[in-house]
């Protein structure tokens, strides 16, 4: 992780606590975020939650609160309308927004809350829950250098940050990395299914399919070889693997083609939920 404390907020307001808003804070708090400058307002914060901030010190669902140096908006996309008052009046004239409202552009965080100006639009994924996600994010013309190094610090504390030269890139980074770990987790599906239907009992296929794609996952993290080369790698000419792999790459029917359809699908319904 690349997140600098140096550059972490001094007050930060969070306005959503579930499970993407909960593992950000806890991702904050292990890189040094002070939790007595942490506000956290949740109509309906868990048990888990509610022990975190009492045993941390952060307040939760206070009457007042000071304007923050970051709001960061964690709540149901479909929930932005009943909260745009309350967070509104949570905004000072240099409150930097950090959303990771899927489908929720900067116009339309801009139209719901008025006293909005420097925004950052993220796309964290589920693996940020224990610190290896990979987040999408994109300024709007009002963030500040020092501001964008705070969401750096932030969202960093979760996995990986690739800044995105414009907030339409964002879609595709949600087909690509947001939705990416579902694609994962049905692989692994996929091949415990194609285990047991070589003769191995389920239990085992499924044993075996979960540790080969947390195995090859972690190797691929440790290793600076392109993925290709690691196919390669354990590809013996005339082999097993090669014999399996002109199944997968073939064309027009192969993975290369289904994974393109696949993500092309993604990005369309992201497009037709931001709309």
């Amino acid at each position: 992780m690349s997140s600098n404390a140096s550059h972490l907020p001094s007050s930060l307001i969070l306005v959503g606590a579930g499970k993407m808003g909960g593992s950000m804070l806890e991702g904050w708090l292990k890189v040094g975020m002070k939790p007595e400058g942490v506000t956290v307002l949740d109509p309906r914060p868990s048990d888990e939650m509610t022990r975190l901030c009492e045993k941390r010190g952060i307040a939760l669902n206070p009457t007042e609160s000071a304007a923050p140096d970051v709001l960061v908006l964690a709540i149901k996309p479909q929930m932005l309308d009943d909260a745009a008052s309350l967070v509104n009046a949570c905004l000072g004239p240099h409150t930097l927004i950090v959303s990771i409202l899927a489908g929720k552009t900067v116009g339309d965080l801009r139209a719901r809350l008025p006293a909005s100006g420097a925004i950052v639009r993220a796309m964290p994924n589920l693996p940020a829950s224990i610190g290896r996600g990979a987040t999408g994010a994109a300024v709007n013309d009002q963030v500040s250098e020092g501001q964008r190094l705070m969401a750096d610090a932030l969202l960093a504390s979760n996995g990986i940050v690739e800044w995105l030269p414009t907030e339409d890139l964002i879609d595709a980074v949600t087909a690509v990395s947001g939705s990416g770990p579902a694609y994962v987790f049905h692989l692994v599906e996929c091949l415990a299914e194609a285990g047991a239907a070589a003769g191995l009992p389920k239990e085992l296929a499924e044993r075996l399919a979960r540790a080969t794609v947390t195995g090859a996952g972690e190797l691929l993290f440790q290793s600076d070889l392109p993925p290709a080369t690691l196919r390669q790698n354990v590809t013996s000419p005339g082999g097993t693997t090669a014999a399996a792999l002109e199944v997968l790459m073939r064309d027009p029917d192969g993975m290369k083609a289904l994974m393109r359809e696949a993500v092309a699908a993604a990005k369309r319904r992201a497009e037709e939920l931001a709309g």
